[in-house]
This record gives C-alpha cells, sequence and structure tokens, in this order.
C-alpha cells in the first residue's frame, strides 16, 4: 500500500514546484525590473569585453629590454654582435669588420626579441636556452658563461620556493633569454588575466551577487505583502515548499542567464585569444571552473537575500552591507587567497572554485609570471603585472581537485542552511 501511494506522492510534489516555480518565471519575465538588471549585467560585461578586444589587437612595440640593440661607438655594429665577437664596445676602431675576412654588421632589429622565452625547456627542465650564442663565446669566461654558479653554462636556473607554492626565484647567466619576445608575452599575459578578471570580479561576484539581491530578495516578501501569499497557501503546501519553489523559479531563469552570458564571453575569448588554432580550447577548463562557481554562489545568495527578505519587510536593507561584506572578501581573494578570514564568506569559497580550475588549466601560470614580472633582466613585461594581481594560488592546500570538492560541499551546505533557516522565518510570519 505505502509503494503504491509513492508515485501520486511524488506527482504531487512535481505538480506543486512546476506550478509555484512556473508562477514565479512568468513574475520574473514580465518585470522591466528584472529585464534591467539582465541587461546592465550584458552591457557591463560587453564593456569589459570591447576593452579586451582592443588589447588583442593591438600592435605591442617590441622593446630591447638588455641594450644590446644599441651602437654606443657608431661603428655600424650593435653592441650585442660586438660582444658576441668579443670587440669592444666602446671603441670605434674596434669591431667586426675589421676581422679577415670580415663580418658584415647586423640590423638593430636582429638583437630585439631575439632570446625569447624557451618554455618548452623550462617546463622540461627548468633550463634556459641562449638562442643567438652571444653567451657561448671563445671570448667570455667560464666564470660570465656560469653567473648563476650551477655548473651549467649558458642556461637560466629556476628554483622553486619551498617557503610558497607557485612562486619562483630566476637566475640567470648573462645573455641568456635576457630579450623575449614583448609582444607574444602580453597578448598571452593580457589574455589569461582578462579571463580571470572578468571570471572572478565580472560573472562570479558582480553578476552573482546583484542578479539574487534585486530578484531574489523580495521573492517571498512581496506575495506577503501585497496578499497574492494567501492564494499560493490556499491549496495543502507547506510554506517550506512554498519557499523553495518560488526560489527554484528564479534560478530556472538565473541559470540559464549566466550559462549563456559564459559561454558568449568563452566564445569571444576563445576567438581572440593568442595561439595558432582558431580557438583556445585549453581555456574552457577555466570558464567551467567560472560557470560552477558562478551558479553555485548565486544559489547561496539566492537562498541568503530570500531569507532576509523574509526576516524583514526592508530585507534590502539587511543584503546591502553582505554584498560590502563579500566586496571587502572579494578584494581580499586578490591579494591574500589563504587568509582565514574568507571562511567566513560566500565568494571566498567561490574563488577557490575559479582558482582551483585556473591551476589545472594553466599550470605554467606561476612560472609565466614571474618571468615577466623578473622581463628578462630589465623592467616587468606588459600584462606580468596584472596577471599577478588576478592570478591566485588556492588558498586550502588540498591541491586543486580538493580544493574544488571542499569548496563545492562548503557552498552546497551554505545554501542548505539558508533554506532551512528562510523556511522556518516563513512559517512564522504573520501574511497581511
Amino acid at each position: 500500500m505505502a509503494s503504491s501511494n509513492l508515485p501520486s506522492l511524488w506527482s504531487g510534489m512535481d505538480r506543486k514546484a512546476l506550478a509555484i516555480g512556473e508562477f514565479t518565471l512568468r513574475q520574473q519575465r514580465k518585470r522591466l525590473s528584472t529585464w534591467v538588471v539582465l541587461l546592465v549585467g550584458v552591457a557591463a560585461m560587453g564593456v569589459l569585453t570591447m576593452f579586451y578586444v582592443d588589447a588583442m589587437t593591438r600592435d605591442y612595440e617590441a622593446v630591447d629590454n638588455d641594450g644590446d640593440s644599441y651602437d654606443w661607438d657608431n661603428d655600424g655594429y650593435p653592441n650585442g654582435q660586438e660582444q658576441m665577437h668579443g670587440t669592444n664596445i666602446f671603441d670605434p676602431l674596434d669591431h667586426p669588420g675589421l676581422f679577415d675576412p670580415p663580418i658584415a654588421a647586423d640590423d638593430a632589429s636582429d638583437w630585439i626579441n631575439e632570446d625569447d622565452f624557451d618554455w618548452d625547456a623550462l617546463e622540461e627542465g627548468s633550463v634556459g636556452v641562449d638562442d643567438n650564442g652571444d653567451c657561448d663565446t671563445e671570448r667570455r669566461t667560464e666564470s660570465q658563461k656560469d653567473a648563476n654558479g650551477n655548473g651549467v653554462p649558458c642556461d637560466i636556473q629556476i628554483r622553486a620556493d619551498r617557503y610558497g607554492q607557485g612562486t619562483f626565484t630566476i637566475e640567470s647567466d648573462g645573455n641568456v633569454d635576457e630579450d623575449p619576445d614583448d609582444e607574444a608575452y602580453a597578448l598571452e599575459a593580457i589574455h589569461r588575466s582578462f579571463v580571470l578578471a572578468i571570471g572572478k570580479l565580472g560573472v562570479v561576484f558582480l553578476i552573482g551577487i546583484f542578479v539574487p539581491l534585486f530578484m531574489a530578495t523580495g521573492l517571498i516578501r512581496n506575495e506577503m505583502t501585497s496578499g497574492t501569499m494567501h492564494f499560493m497557501l490556499a491549496k495543502p503546501i507547506a510554506r517550506g515548499e512554498v519557499f523553495l519553489y518560488r526560489l527554484l523559479g528564479f534560478y530556472a531563469l538565473a541559470w540559464t542567464y549566466l550559462t549563456a552570458l559564459i559561454a558568449a564571453l568563452a566564445l569571444v575569448a576563445g576567438l581572440m585569444g593568442p595561439g595558432d588554432g582558431l580557438y583556445r580550447f585549453e581555456d574552457l577548463g577555466v570558464w567551467m571552473s567560472v560557470w560552477l562557481a558562478s551558479i553555485l554562489a548565486i544559489t547561496v545568495y539566492g537562498m541568503l537575500f530570500c531569507t532576509l527578505g523574509v526576516m524583514w519587510k526592508h530585507g534590502m536593507v539587511l543584503a546591502l552591507p553582505f554584498a560590502a561584506w563579500e566586496l571587502g572578501m572579494i578584494l581580499t581573494t586578490l591579494g591574500a587567497p589563504d587568509a582565514a578570514i574568507l571562511r567566513f564568506s560566500v565568494i571566498g569559497w567561490a574563488m577557490n572554485i575559479v582558482d582551483a580550475g585556473a591551476a589545472m588549466a594553466w599550470q605554467d601560470t606561476p612560472l609565466l609570471i614571474q618571468m615577466g614580472l623578473w622581463g628578462g633582466g630589465n623592467e616587468a613585461l606588459e600584462g606580468a603585472e596584472a596577471l599577478n594581481v588576478f592570478w591566485s594560488t588556492p588558498g586550502l592546500g588540498l591541491g586543486a581537485l580538493g580544493t574544488v570538492v571542499v569548496s563545492v560541499l562548503v557552498l552546497v551546505f551554505q545554501a542548505v542552511a539558508c533554506w532551512l533557516l528562510g523556511s522556518t522565518l516563513f512559517k512564522s510570519k504573520e501574511i497581511e
């Protein structure tokens, strides 16, 4: 008998959930405020994307990072060429043109971007490469060829910092990878910075918190004050179910909106980003982490703000200080992703998911940042400082996958806790 009643029980719950959820979704679609909030979000992301497209299509001037394209003695030979052949860069009467047979002068542009970062060698053996041979010449002593003292001439030694995960110390022998391709580095660094910045600050935080702030806070409260809640409760249905089903109607719209927005951003960034192929498929892991983090964040915020609306008729007043707190927490994640205070926020756990996804998809980013900040022995390369700001090593110390699992469980727990609290408050409230 009990088993025969089970299908009818579930079908009854499905009908109630569908009816309330569909009613909520219809309400949201017909409100002008809904479309204003959603279109403002699209416009904001569109403006940021326009800046990104401009950065990707801009020409970046090649910079002589090490100064060997200059001709200090005005003899027609760049300093780098003279150093490679052992002539005096300060004496116009001493240059490779006086050799037998004479050596023709290089164009100065040949000594700009002449020793790009050899990423394959760096990742495989932590060894840089002297691409043009100006380190390994007979004119230089062995100690000059091995300035970092590791016993290997003309290399770059990369040492992981044992006190900080994902940080490196770079020690280079002279004239090795000292003048990288500025444009190639800038495009890659700016691309990754954009994906992380718009994913973290744009989608997960701004969209994730402000859409539920304006659309979910009054889901229950507005119906209580207008009297229409009596119609929802006229049929035998628990208030806790009404609370949940109203939010499910909101989520149907919010989740669809987030998915479409992230897909559009991923399409544009994947097509415009640097690379040999038509689309950068290596970024998909980062976008998937942004999607997961934003879905969970908007779920928790929706539950929380709806609960605040039930708690007091001016629920927005209660929600704004919390939004300000979350703003402070996301700024903290950019500077101190392992700060203990982040455990007392929603956005801190959501950022862990994005950081973990980026760590799995772009494993070379910490080294990319350090090489850019090092700048080939001169000032930082363009894009390095921005990438250093938006990149964060996952702060839980559990590894990327473990961080994702724990963060998802915590966010789900937060959502369930807000639902239980909101349902309890709703049951005790008088309906006007």
